[in-house]
């Protein structure tokens, strides 16, 4: 390694973060990495002792149901274990285009797109859409795919303040007729629990000429009709013209899709570069994203047990005099407020039995006012314990 870099490195201009992370690590609290040496379940087994879960994305608890199991199994058996290739060359198995069909009928749109990660479909859909003479305008609280999907478009990129639709509308009526605006919003904010404000935007969108793509990542089985998603809980489908969605929180496997009209999709099979030069998901993700979704098709009580673990965990919360963040579903963030505090909590919870996740600067913003609704250091708790079987 060049002296430089390794200077950089292990030089003193490290960030806030990284040193709050070197100080947990010296006091014993170091939240991240932890090796849990079982399925995702309602318990997990960490150190050999069992720990109650309040950190999955697993909101309907089918990481470890049989029946998707026993498909990505079946899968192996019958197609290996990869595909050794791209989507674009040798590595599309027929069971690749049959997701694609379950998905873009579940979303409601023409046709899907199924990538190896969620973070892929963001990178690559995001910075092929748009050319250098068009915009691409960001909710400011986006997930940090949807940020890297656009710095790696040559389009112009405009943030706007967290769902402030008011921000919005004058950053859009600032931009060109002619210019393609695509408007790219998460569903359900991964840190804060809220809803992207769908009626709003799509009215904006209609007005000043923009295209929506909506990051429904933590809204599959969460929200809408039989858990389709954002679109589908305001009614919305046909006037949003993207979808985006993963495999690794619902829908219980890895990978990621992205759902629009048939020309839209057929175009990013040929320009989406994460698509095209990356290896393809594999069988047994694909099988088991399968099957995880005849489950949420076929069993609503999973959702509604989801919903009630949700009201349940939140009122219970607020009772105890924690300070909860503004969510309107299953994420609850908890304010701490300092980094050092937070991880010192999250320690003290596992050491009783419960599994939380900490989450500080950059993955929330970073203030020092109080009265602020985002300062340095968060608890997050997920309220899907309950929903397995």
């Amino acid at each position: 390694m060049g002296n430089l870099l390794r200077q950089r490195i292990l030089g003193r201009d490290k960030s806030p973060a990284y040193q709050a992370a070197e100080r947990a690590q010296a006091q014993g609290a170091y939240p991240y990495f932890r090796s849990i040496a079982s399925a995702q379940d309602t318990e997990v087994i960490i150190e050999g002792k069992k720990v109650l879960m309040f950190g999955s994305n697993a909101y309907l608890g089918l990481t470890n149901h049989p029946k998707v199991k026993e498909a990505a199994i079946k899968a192996i058996e019958q197609y290996g274990t990869g595909c050794a290739g791209s989507r674009f060359l040798n590595g599309t198995l027929d069971i690749h285009l049959e997701l694609e069909q379950r998905l873009a009928d579940y979303v409601g749109k023409d046709a899907a797109l199924v990538f190896s990660t969620g973070f892929q479909v963001n990178l690559g859909v995001i910075s092929s859409l748009t050319g250098r003479n068009d915009y691409i305008i960001l909710d400011e609280y986006n997930h940090a795919s949807i940020i890297d999907g656009s710095r790696l478009s040559f389009s112009k990129v405009i943030k706007y303040r967290h769902n402030d639709m008011r921000d919005l509308e004058q950053k859009l009526a600032k931009l060109p007729a002619e210019a393609i605006k695509l408007i790219v919003v998460d569903g359900v904010f991964s840190m804060e629990g809220d809803i992207v404000k769908l009626p709003e935007l799509v009215a904006l969108a209609e007005r000043y000429g923009g295209s929506i793509m909506v990051d429904d990542a933590h809204g599959l089985g969460v929200i809408g009709e039989r858990g389709a998603g954002t679109a589908s809980h305001f009614g919305l489908t046909d006037q949003v013209d993207l979808i985006m969605g993963t495999f690794s929180k619902s829908l219980a496997s890895l990978g990621g899709f992205i759902a629009s009209d048939h020309d839209t999709i057929q175009y990013l099979k040929h320009h989406a570069r994460s698509l095209i030069f990356s290896a393809s998901m594999s069988p047994a993700s694909v099988a088991s994203t399968i099957a995880a979704l005849d489950i949420i098709q076929s069993e609503p009580e999973r959702m509604e047990q989801l919903w009630a673990n949700t009201h349940y965990a939140t009122q219970l919360l607020r009772v105890a005099g924690l300070e909860l963040g503004p969510t309107e579903t299953p994420i609850i963030p908890i304010y701490v407020r300092d980094n050092d505090q937070t991880f010192q909590v999250t320690k003290v919870l596992q050491d009783n039995g419960i599994f939380v996740n900490p989450v500080v600067a950059p993955a929330v913003p970073s203030r020092l006012n109080i009265d602020s609704p985002f300062c340095n250091g968060d608890a997050y708790f997920s309220a899907d314990r309950g929903s397995r079987d």
